[in-house]
Formats: structure tokens, C-alpha cells, sequence
């Protein structure tokens, strides 16, 4: 493998010089190059195997503020060298754009550390599909009420990405993720519902235990069972940690580049100003070892680093490419094609004690539909979960549609658990927000 990635990064490095000699003020390109195993089991039978190996190559070159960009899955050296050409043809005929261009050398990445995201697992086919199935049974004979299944899948991947630019930079780390996941069905009278659960994780060795997936997907599935409407109301209510970066999702959109030259964000001037409580923080770190986000440097070659975002409540920093920063008069911020690991500050309390603080309220476990509006911030989506109680969870609910603005959520936020939830790269705890419209008969 390390030949190969070695073979990618002299495959970009010649292309790069070819690209000067073809006349253009600034060449980048990346390639990317993947493989892995997926299968699929439903009720103890085989579905799908399916292996992938894909690549994938994208150069963009400048002629001044003009340029132009190609992709391609022929990896063929004839055939980039054909896509070089062919970029450096249309980039005589895009716009000029003033903001268009490299980022700036000096934040090009000078050291790549090992993040100790490479773990590469060499499981067989067979060996792969028993895991599923083992999983899978480990739910359907959790309990006589868990009548069906919608199957359970594993998958493992390997990735490796080059880039480099006309800068002299050349970057390249390898990455890999594996993960298990089951859904089942249960049934009481003419009740019907389904949940899930799943792992994933950089090294196999993460993973939760298959059987350890397959019974919380059960018990997940069986809480579900005779669920109830509920009269439409405000309360408050409490976003589970596995769904509770969603919600922090719409304020990484909210303060992202794009969203804010174009003016099309709630947060727009927002920078420096009171967005969350004041003991909210949310910090950006890209270097965790194993984190699911984290990546020594942008789409751009741009270092990655800890920073604050939130501090105290308020607004430090945006999410910027080279390009947004431009056009807003700021610095990139290193995050061209996304954010890396956001850590949330969270209070010492579990989720059962914030039932018990919340008293009487709405714990939301899942949300349907998109009903999100970054330029209002109004926000509206359908949503199941648990009417709790004297602090305790009383019975499930469903159908039923939560609604607020997400300006006055973030301010309106109570308290936030330490049940983080770490299977994704925005790594939080549950979220309790004061007063919401929850919307039901």
C-alpha cells in the first residue's frame, strides 16, 4: 500500500511540472484512491457482497484569475496529461474572478502528523458475513416481540488522498473505516416499529462488540413499541447525543463561508457576538488520534489546527476555504471541504440527570424531513421520542413536528450532557433547549 501512495504523490508531482511548462500561473490537483468491503445479511441470508475500488483525479489550473477545472477516473498518465490540457483550454474561456486562486503558501501544511487513522483489516468475505449475521441474530432473538428485520451490514474501507499545488506542496495521509450496523422490527398487536444501532471507528478494535450492537438495536426498537400522540404544546425538550449534532450541523452551516458572502445565513455579522449561553464552547480539533473528522490539512493544503469557535457563547471564528476568505476580506481558516472534529463543552451531568433537572419535557431521539432554514434560522421537523415526567421517561411519541428558531434555540440552550456521542466528527452530548413548539393532534 505505501508503494502505491507513494505512486500517486510522483503522479502529481510530474503533472505539476508539466503544468508550468504548459504555461499556467498555478496548477492543484488531488487524487484519490479507495477499496473495500461491503455485505449485507436480512434474516440470516446473504444480500449483497460488493467490493470497490475507485479513483478518482481532479486538477484545477489558473491563468490569472481565470480558471479551469477537470476530473477523470482514468488514472492513465496519457490520460491526466489529456485533463491538464483540457483544463488549461477552458481556462481560457471561464470569468475572471478576483478571488479566485491557490491558498496562500505561507499556510500551506510544513509538517503532516500521523493521526493514527490507518488501520487497515484484511477480513475475508465470509468472515465478514458472519459477523453481520451474528449481529443480526443477536437482536431478533433479544426478545419474542422483535419479529422481523430489515438486516444488518458491515463495511470496511480504505482511503488515500494526494494533493498538491504549484506552491511545492505535496501531501498525501492514508485513512480507514469500518463499521457494523443492525435494524430490526418489532411488534405488539397492530403496533409496529423499527430502530437501529451501529459502531463505527478508524481501527476495527473500536468496534463495539457485535452482539453488544445487535441487542441495543433491539431494546432501541422494543422502547418504541406503543408509542403515542401527543397534544400540541411547548415544552422543552432534550436532543439525544446521537442526533444532537445535527443541530450544530445547521450553525457549522450558519457560519461557513459560502453561506455568509452570499448573505443567505441568521448569522450573518455575527462574529464577536453572543450566539450561545456563556458557558457554551465549541472547539475545532483536527488532530484527535482516530478522530472520524481529523486530517493534517485542508482540500487545500492548508494546515489544520486547534482553534476556538465558540467561546464563552460567543462567535470567534468562521468556517472558510481560501476562497470565502477572500471574498469576506478574512484569513482562511483552513477548512476548505468542511470542519474537523468539533468538540462541545458539555456540563458533569448524564442524561438521566438531565431528564431529572428538565422535570417534564420531550426527549427527542430521532427527526424526519428537512425543515431548516439557514437564512431565518426558522426551524420545523418531524420528530419521535419520550414524554418524560417527574424526570423519568413516562411512554414513546410520534408524530409529532418540534418547531423553533434556531437563533433563539442556540440562546435558549439549558445545559448540554457528557454522553458524547463519538461516532461522528462533531462530538457532543445531548442538547436541552427551553421551550419549543412541539406541534401534534
Amino acid at each position: 500500500m505505501k508503494d502505491e501512495w507513494e505512486n500517486l504523490k510522483e503522479i502529481v508531482a510530474e503533472l505539476l511540472k508539466e503544468s508550468k511548462k504548459l504555461g499556467v500561473d498555478a496548477a492543484e490537483m488531488g487524487i484519490s484512491s479507495g477499496s473495500g468491503l461491503s455485505v449485507s445479511v436480512r434474516l440470516g441470508e446473504t444480500e449483497t457482497i460488493e467490493f470497490n475500488r475507485d479513483k478518482s483525479f481532479g486538477i484545477t489550473v489558473y491563468k490569472g484569475k481565470r480558471k479551469g477545472s477537470v476530473s477523470t477516473s482514468d488514472l492513465r498518465l496519457e490520460a491526466l496529461r489529456a485533463s491538464l490540457e483540457a483544463a488549461c483550454r477552458i481556462a481560457k474561456y471561464t470569468e475572471e474572478d478576483a478571488c479566485s486562486g491557490l491558498a496562500e503558501s505561507e499556510y500551506m501544511a510544513k509538517v503532516i502528523p500521523d493521526l493514527n487513522l490507518y488501520h487497515p483489516w484484511e477480513i475475508k468475505p465470509e468472515d465478514a458475513i458472519l459477523l453481520a449475521k451474528e449481529c443480526e441474530a443477536s437482536a431478533l432473538k433479544f426478545d419474542e416481540k422483535i419479529t422481523n428485520s430489515e438486516g444488518a451490514s458491515f463495511s470496511t474501507h480504505t482511503h488515500y488522498r494526494v494533493y498538491g499545488n504549484t506552491h511545492g506542496f505535496i501531501g498525501a495521509y492514508p485513512s480507514t473505516l469500518h463499521s457494523l450496523s443492525c435494524v430490526v422490527i418489532a411488534k405488539a398487536g397492530d403496533c409496529m416499529q423499527r430502530d437501529y444501532d451501529y459502531t463505527t471507528a478508524r481501527n476495527s478494535r473500536d468496534l463495539d462488540p457485535k452482539v453488544a450492537v445487535g441487542q441495543k438495536a433491539a431494546l432501541r426498537t422494543l422502547r418504541r413499541l406503543n408509542a403515542r400522540k401527543i397534544k400540541t404544546c411547548k415544552s422543552p425538550v432534550i436532543f439525544s447525543s446521537e442526533i444532537a449534532g445535527g443541530l450544530l450541523k445547521n450553525f457549522i452551516a450558519a457560519i461557513s463561508g459560502g453561506n455568509l458572502y452570499r448573505k443567505s445565513s441568521f448569522l450573518l455579522n455575527h462574529l464577536d457576538k453572543q450566539v450561545f449561553p456563556d458557558f457554551i464552547s465549541i472547539e475545532e480539533q483536527p488532530h484527535l488520534l482516530k478522530g472520524l473528522g481529523s486530517a493534517p490539512f485542508d482540500q487545500e493544503g492548508v494546515a489544520t489546527k486547534q482553534r476556538v469557535i465558540v467561546e464563552g457563547g460567543i462567535l470567534r471564528s468562521y468556517v472558510l476555504s481560501s476562497y470565502s476568505a477572500r471574498k469576506l476580506n478574512l484569513r482562511t481558516t483552513g477548512n476548505c471541504g468542511g470542519v474537523h472534529n468539533l468538540v462541545v463543552s458539555h456540563q458533569n451531568c448524564d442524561l438521566a440527570q438531565l431528564l431529572k433537572e428538565m422535570n417534564t419535557g420531550f426527549l427527542v431521539t430521532e427527526l424526519m424531513g428537512h425543515g431548516v432554514n439557514l437564512v431565518t434560522g426558522d426551524y420545523s421537523r418531524g420528530a419521535t421520542g419520550f414524554w418524560v415526567e417527574n424526570g423519568e421517561i413516562q411512554y414513546p411519541i410520534e408524530e409529532v413536528t418540534i418547531a423553533g428558531n434556531m437563533k433563539e434555540m442556540f440562546r435558549k440552550l439549558v445545559a448540554i450532557g457528557n454522553d458524547t456521542e463519538h461516532r461522528s466528527n462533531i462530538l457532543t452530548g445531548s442538547i436541552w433547549i427551553d421551550n419549543m413548539t412541539i406541534a401534534g393532534t
